[in-house]
C-alpha cells in the first residue's frame, strides 16, 4: 500500500514507528521499497555521499531534481520526500514555492523537506497552501553548518531547548506534516514528540521519536569519510563491496576472468569461415 502523509499521521496516532532512509538512485530506492521502508528521503546529503562535496551547501536544484526523479521511479510504495537545497527557499516565499513545485513536478517527489523553524514558517505555509506537503527539519541543520561551527549536537542548554520547542510548534501550525529532529538530546526529542500532533522523525535524537531516518550509506558502512555517533552499521556492505572489487581486479589482471562460462559461442562452420576471411585480409 502506498505510504502518504496521511499514513504518517495514522501511524503516529496508532503508536506505530515510521522507518525512513535516504536514497539517491533507482536501484537503491527499489531495494528499500521492497524491504518495506515507509519513506525515502532524497537528501541533500547526496552532496557528501554521491558527489563528494565536503558539505551540503554546494548541492543545486538540478542535483535534487535529477536524483529525485531516479528515486521516484524505483519507489512504488514508499513516500518520496526531496530536500530543498541551500538557498532554494531562504531567499523569498516566492522562490520557495517555485522550487518546491519543481521538485514535485520535475523531481516527481510526493513531499519536500526544508530546514529551519519560525523563520521559515511563511515558506512552509505558502508551500502547503499550494498542495505540496512539507517536512520540517530542526536541531542540527546541515545547511547552517558554518553558523554552528561544525557537526555538533544542538539544544542541550535551556534557552536553545526552549527555542527548539517553539520552532517545532510553529512549523506544525504553519502546516508541516512531520518534523525531523537531528542531533538533539533524546529526552528533549521525546518531549517534542509528545507535544506535537504531527510525527517526529529522529536522526541522532533517540528512540522516543515517532520514526527514524538514516543515510543509507552510513547504516550499510559504505561511507567512511565521517561517521556520526548515532549511526549503527546494520550490515558491512562497504567491506563486501571492497572485497568484490579487489577480487575482480585480481582476476582481470591474472587473465582468469572472463572464463569460458562467461562467454558466447559460435557455430564451428561460421567460425571457420570467419577465420578464413581474416586470413585473406592479412595476405
Amino acid at each position: 500500500m502506498k505510504n502518504t502523509v496521511v499514513t504518517f499521521q495514522q501511524m503516529k496516532e496508532r503508536g506505530e514507528k515510521i522507518s525512513m532512509l535516504t536514497a539517491y538512485d533507482y536501484s537503491t530506492a527499489k531495494l528499500q521499497d521492497s524491504a518495506g521502508i515507509n519513506a525515502i528521503l532524497v537528501g541533500d546529503s547526496l552532496g557528501n555521499v554521491v558527489l563528494g562535496y565536503p558539505d551540503t551547501i554546494s548541492v543545486t536544484m538540478e542535483d535534487m531534481i535529477h536524483h529525485g526523479a531516479a528515486v521516484s521511479r524505483g519507489a512504488q510504495n514508499a513516500l518520496v520526500v526531496i530536500d530543498m537545497p541551500f538557498m532554494s527557499y531562504q531567499t523569498s516565499v516566492y522562490d520557495a514555492v517555485v522550487n518546491a513545485g519543481r521538485l514535485m513536478k520535475e523531481g516527481r517527489g510526493q513531499a519536500v523537506k526544508l530546514e529551519g523553524g519560525e523563520e521559515v514558517c511563511p515558506q512552509i505555509k505558502a508551500i502547503t497552501q499550494t498542495g505540496i506537503p512539507v517536512m520540517a527539519h530542526l536541531g542540527l541543520t546541515p545547511q547552517s553548518i558554518n553558523a554552528f561551527g561544525g557537526f555538533v549536537s544542538q539544544a542541550k542548554e535551556l534557552e536553545p531547548a526552549k527555542k527548539l520547542i517553539r520552532d517545532a510548534l510553529a512549523v506544525q501550525e504553519a502546516g508541516a506534516f512531520a518534523v525531523t529532529l537531528e542531533c538533539v538530546p533524546a529526552c528533549l526529542a521525546e518531549i517534542v514528540t509528545k507535544l506535537l500532533r504531527i510525527p517526529t522523525i529522529g536522526i541522532g535524537a533517540g528512540a522516543g521519536c515517532d520514526g527514524q531516518v538514516l543515510v543509507y550509506a552510513d547504516m550499510l558502512a559504505m561511507f567512511n569519510d565521517f561517521r556520526p555517533k548515532f549511526v549503527k552499521a546494520f550490515s558491512n556492505v562497504g567491506e563486501h563491496m571492497r572485497a568484490g572489487f579487489r577480487a575482480y581486479d585480481e582476476e582481470v589482471k591474472a587473465g582468469t576472468y572472463p572464463a569460458e562460462e562467461h562467454t558466447y559461442a559460435m557455430q564451428d562452420e561460421v567460425y571457420d569461415a570467419i577465420r578464413a576471411y581474416a586470413d585473406e585480409l592479412t595476405q
